[in-house]
């Protein structure tokens, strides 16, 4: 019956990933050397920036050292901390209320919460500037109301230190909140009900039951704000704190020296490294699991009075501080200046976003598919090991990423351009650095991590047999990822592909550093206008950026409204 073809005989089920483990051989195929070539190459820029801890101190690296290195690790630090303690508080208090509680409007605050995830920082950094410096609308507004003169009172200044901690606060608690929330979602009824037998109140149950195993996901999500911390430039650039990635962008541009500043990003490696490595030694051997499969409906405690005004009060602040008070005051401004900032120009910009954006997202998808696939067709450590390698860069921040593009494809670049004179007598300029290639290149390293993930959870549900039956109707394993895989993870994919296309709009320091001569985007006119000291004339193109991020944002959302295990089957 195998030879006629009825049943896959042992050859089949292997070539369609289902044969055992034990029995598989190593082989070297298209499939195992694609995800190879692919990890090598996304891991060439930081390979190339990696490589410049072994070239020999300059004078300029020895002046930055005995100068301004150790105010980059302290501010790096302060800023970390800060950022870690309130998006944790932020975070997890907002999932733990819309979770376990109902009061009102806790089915709004349910999404609405995520929304100021779509504000990138440096947006809502010009905005609150606008909003509190001395000539802002708040502090006129007090001086008219009491007379006050610039002696007569105080404010905290929003330039500073405590200023971007708050900044990046308001934007980054989600991804907190998106996990914690997500853990909480994913607890057994039983330990919560366990705990209530013990004589544990819902405060003493939270803490000693509920915190404990949302742990995990808490602090991955407390990791990636402390990424994107890292990552950011717009705000700490212009609030004058000085970190690491201001440092990079100054050594490259201001002082001419891409060697000082790739070792600035290789020191910034290391500190990605060592926050990474702390976080999987605080796990240690603990395992966070529950020993039942029965998953039945969260129950929720009614809130009402002053107990649920209270709690709706605490969901409020961070949506209003960190999305409607801005999109508000941007909105306001953008009328202002519509008429003059709304132009042919800045047509061109929206474009050039969307079209960067559009294509970014497209080859991380494209790419991630084909990992995800292999991964799950070979069914080999050293592949999986291949996929994960390629998909580290979300850790590694934009201006690392950027100076490891430059390095590593300039001399490339070069080359080309100095074998096409010899040999033709016509440069080619630069093919990689020179235009939006390497930008696109940039992103893909930086973003592949989102689409890779979504794309193994997509592979999860389909089962081995769908691969088997479409081998065995002479589908090649090319065929069965066009023709089964791809309709089948189209909503993954399709989601994945718009939260790229948002962190791509929203990308500063990758696009400052490789966007191509008269290639801007809205992110960086935002940043060009806020330099200026135009705050007001900002707002259309950072509202915009915004407003593109919605959808995705409660795509999010119902997504992790829907993660509970048995939900459907109550």
């Amino acid at each position: 019956m195998a030879e006629q073809g009825f049943f896959p005989g042992p050859e089949a089920i292997e070539r369609a990933g289902s044969a055992l483990p034990a029995r598989r051989r190593f082989r070297l195929d298209l499939w195992t050397l694609g995800p190879f070539a692919l990890a090598g190459l996304i891991a060439l820029p930081v390979l190339a920036v990696l490589a410049q801890l072994v070239l020999p101190a300059g004078e300029v690296w020895r002046h930055l050292a005995e100068t301004v290195l150790g105010r980059y690790v302290l501010n790096s630090l302060l800023l970390g901390a800060g950022v870690g303690f309130g998006t944790a508080f932020l975070g997890v208090t907002a999932a733990w209320l819309v979770t376990f509680y109902r009061f009102p409007g806790s089915r709004i605050w349910e999404w609405a919460l995520l929304l100021p995830l779509t504000m990138p920082a440096y947006v809502i950094a010009y905005t609150y500037t606008g909003l509190l410096d001395y000539a802002g609308p708040v502090q006129s507004t007090l001086r008219d109301a009491f007379g006050w003169t610039r002696d007569d009172y105080w404010l905290p200044p929003v330039r500073s230190m405590p200023g971007a901690i708050m900044m990046l606060v308001l934007v980054l608690y989600p991804y907190v909140y998106m996990l914690a929330r997500a853990s909480f979602l994913s607890q057994s009824v039983c330990a919560i009900e366990a705990s209530r037998t013990l004589g544990y109140g819902p405060w003493r149950t939270f803490a000693r039951v509920t915190l404990p195993l949302a742990r995990p996901g808490i602090i991955a999500g407390v990791s990636l704000a402390l990424m994107e911390t890292l990552n950011d430039f717009g705000t700490v650039s212009y609030f004058a704190v000085d970190t690491f990635t201001t440092g990079i962008y100054r050594a490259w541009f201001g002082m001419g020296e891409p060697v000082a500043a790739a070792q600035l990003g290789a020191t910034l490696l290391i500190f990605v490294a060592a926050l990474l490595l702390i976080e999987r030694r605080s796990r240690g051997a603990a395992r966070y699991h529950h020993t039942t499969g029965r998953y039945r409906t969260l129950p929720t405690r009614p809130l009402g009075g002053l107990a649920g005004i209270i709690a709706a009060a605490a969901c409020l602040l961070p949506v209003g501080l960190g999305f409607l008070l801005p999109v508000a005051v941007l909105g306001n401004w953008a009328i202002e200046t519509w008429d003059y900032v709304i132009d042919a120009r800045f047509f061109m910009f929206a474009g050039n976003s969307f079209v960067l954006a559009a294509i970014s997202a497209a080859v991380a998808v494209a790419v991630a598919l084909v990992l995800a696939y292999a991964q799950r067709r070979k069914a080999d450590p050293m592949v999986s090991w291949a996929v994960r390698l390629a998909s580290m860069g979300y850790a590694i921040p934009g201006a690392v990423i950027a100076v490891g593009v430059l390095l590593a494809f300039g001399a490339f670049d070069n080359a080309i351009d100095g074998w096409a004179r010899s040999t033709f007598g016509v440069g080619t300029g630069l093919i990689v650095t020179g235009s939006i290639a390497g930008l696109v290149f940039a992103y893909l390293v930086r973003f592949l991590a989102i689409p890779v993930n979504a794309a193994d959870a997509g592979f999860a549900r389909v089962t081995a047999s769908m691969d088997g039956a479409a081998r065995t109707l002479g589908e090649r394993p090319g065929g069965v990822l066009r023709r089964v895989h791809a309709p089948l993870l189209a909503g993954s994919a399709l989601t994945a592909g718009l939260l790229v296309f948002v962190d791509v709009m929203k990308e500063l320091p990758a696009t400052l550093i490789l966007r191509p001569f008269n290639f801007d985007t809205l992110a960086i006119r935002a940043y060009q206008m806020a330099s200026d000291e135009r705050l007001r004339d900002a707002a259309a193109p950072g509202l915009l950026i915004v407003l593109v991020g919605i959808v995705p944002v409660i795509l999010l959302s119902r997504a992790i409204a829907r993660s509970r295990p048995g939900q459907f089957r109550e």
